[in-house]
């Protein structure tokens, strides 16, 4: 026999007939349907919203959001472009004490940390507390070392 689709059918028992609600007491479900005398929730229509709990603070709001986490150990730096690196002397050795003499830096605050926007065009040993990637690429490409130092 070919099965065709107007002779399908499910399994016996896997579709259940919906309960007809409040349709009088010898349907089983008469009345109060089952839900009780009084309240909130034996009201027609949905009881509450989705999420709603009572008035306390519900769930989705008391979670942090996706987006603008407060960092609870922020880590901050004193950053420096390489571009202006390029005013110092070639084979000179860079550090945040160096380039607070030079007067490049005005504000050494927190560790030195070197980005990588602009050209350098000169050799030198940067001794800082990270690099980024394309910095420590554009140090390296004009000949000069970096070296994580905190």
């Amino acid at each position: 026999m070919t099965i065709r689709i107007h002779s399908l059918k499910s399994n016996k028992g896997a579709r259940k007939r919906k309960l007809r609600k409040g349709r009088g007491i010898a349907a089983g479900q008469g009345a109060s349907c089952g839900f009780g005398m009084r309240g909130q929730k034996s009201r027609s229509g949905r009881p509450t919203r989705p999420g709603f709990e009572g008035g306390q603070m519900p769930l989705y709001r008391r979670v942090p959001k996706l987006k603008h986490f407060p960092l609870v150990n922020p880590k901050f730096y004193t950053i420096i472009n390489v571009s202006s690196l390029n005013e110092l002397k070639e084979g000179t050795t860079v550090n945040l004490d160096s380039l607070v003499k030079t007067g490049i830096i005005t504000n050494p605050k927190h560790p030195l940390k070197v980005l990588g926007n602009g050209k350098l065009n000169v050799k030198l040993v940067v001794q800082a507390a990270a690099f980024t990637a394309s910095a420590k690429n554009k140090i390296e490409g004009a000949g000069g070392t970096c070296e994580i130092f905190g």
